[in-house]
This record gives C-alpha cells, sequence and structure tokens, in this order.
C-alpha cells in the first residue's frame, strides 16, 4: 500500500513542477499558450517524496489526517498551501502551534519544494465529512451561510464558498476536523493568530456560535 502511495505522489508532484498544464483560461490547443516544460531531476523528485512522506507523519500520507489536532490538507486550496508554508518559514504566522510544529518543519523548504507539497496535496481526494448533532449542524449551516447580519457579521460563504470549498487563498474548511477548526477560530479571535480579515469577523462569535459553524464544516 505505501508503494501505490509513493508512485502516485511522485506522478502528482513531478507534474505539478514541471509546469505542463495548459491555462484553465487558454484556448484549447494553442502551443503558444502552453507554459514550456521544466525537468525535474530524480534527485529532486526523491527529495520532494522524503517531504511528502514526513508531512504524512501529521496530515496522512494522502493530506487526510486521522488526528483532529492536525488539519486534512486533501484537496485544499494550493495557494492556501503555499501561502501558510511561506507564513511558516518566514515566521509570520505565529500562532502556538504554529511555532511548536511548523516553524521548523517549513524552515529548510524552497519554493520549488513548497509548490511541489500544494500541488500534491491540493490533487488529493477530499476528506468525507463526520456526522454530527443534527441541530448544531443546522445551526452552523445557518451562520455559515447567513452570518450574523444584526451585529455585521458577513456569511462565511462569502469567501470560503457556498459549499466551503475554498477559494484562492481562503482555505477549503469543508471536512476539516472541528477541534482544530474552533482552536483556530479562537487563536485568531484573541489575536494570537494574525489574520486581519478574519479577526474582524470573528471577534464578535461567541464559542457556541463557533462550535456550531465548526460543527457543520465538518459534517460536509
Amino acid at each position: 500500500m505505501k508503494s501505490e502511495y509513493v508512485v502516485a505522489l511522485v506522478m502528482s508532484a513531478s507534474i505539478w513542477m514541471t509546469g505542463i498544464a495548459q491555462p484553465a483560461d487558454s484556448p484549447v490547443g494553442t502551443p503558444a499558450e502552453v507554459p514550456a516544460a521544466t525537468p525535474i531531476t530524480d534527485a529532486q523528485k526523491a527529495a520532494l517524496r522524503k517531504t511528502i512522506e514526513t508531512c504524512g507523519t501529521c496530515h496522512g500520507i494522502n493530506g487526510r489526517s486521522v488526528a483532529p489536532t492536525f488539519p486534512n490538507l486533501a484537496a485544499q486550496s494550493a495557494p492556501y498551501i503555499e501561502l501558510q508554508l511561506h507564513a511558516f518559514k518566514d515566521q509570520s504566522r505565529a500562532d502556538p502551534d504554529a511555532q511548536a510544529y511548523m516553524w521548523g518543519m517549513a524552515s529548510p523548504l524552497n519554493d520549488a519544494t513548497i509548490s511541489g507539497l500544494a500541488g500534491y496535496f491540493a490533487a488529493q481526494p477530499a476528506a468525507v465529512g463526520t456526522p454530527g448533532s443534527p441541530a448544531l449542524i443546522a445551526q452552523g449551516k445557518k451562520l455559515y451561510e447567513e452570518g450574523v447580519p444584526g451585529r455585521q457579521i458577513p456569511p462565511c460563504a462569502t469567501c470560503h464558498g457556498p459549499r466551503a470549498q475554498g477559494m484562492a487563498t481562503f482555505p477549503r474548511l469543508a471536512g476539516q476536523h472541528a477541534p482544530y477548526l474552533l482552536k483556530q477560530l479562537l487563536v485568531i479571535q484573541s489575536v494570537l493568530r494574525v489574520a486581519p480579515v478574519m479577526h474582524g469577523i470573528v471577534k464578535d462569535l461567541t464559542k457556541d456560535q463557533m462550535q456550531a459553524v465548526v460543527a457543520y464544516l465538518e459534517s460536509i
């Protein structure tokens, strides 16, 4: 089973790093618009494979972690993964877990490796939602889709997508571990994690409201 994962991760990461995919908005069959391939050496492939396996220790080799302490990375937005890895590397993301786990892990990564990791995990099948309390999930769905208009709290869906699938540097939240999401909301609310846009949105949310939203997100 592990050998199958290794083959898959090398293929996925190699395709991402060579840059041979045609841009989504370019006309099909227009050779001039197809980026030139940049070969990746066997040594680079081996290094990237080793890094993905290291990430898999906590996040799962397929990006679907089994411990709620560590977020799922499968199907996460590649731009978001890249943004966060750079933030860990330059230590601009400084919440306690970032310092404890990710500063050291990200410090040796170069730009090509960061792009390869982002492409690999973004290409993995998403985690399946986990059922929970129907009442709590219904409350969280309403908050996610409608926000709290009376307190000028916008819908989460505005940035994260109608099904929490993520958009560009706004992360995918669907299927994410509820304990992880709740912890991130709390550290953002307390400004232990610097996220100006999110801080303005969550600063007035109660913990009960946060728990409802994350229960909904974990379920989809």
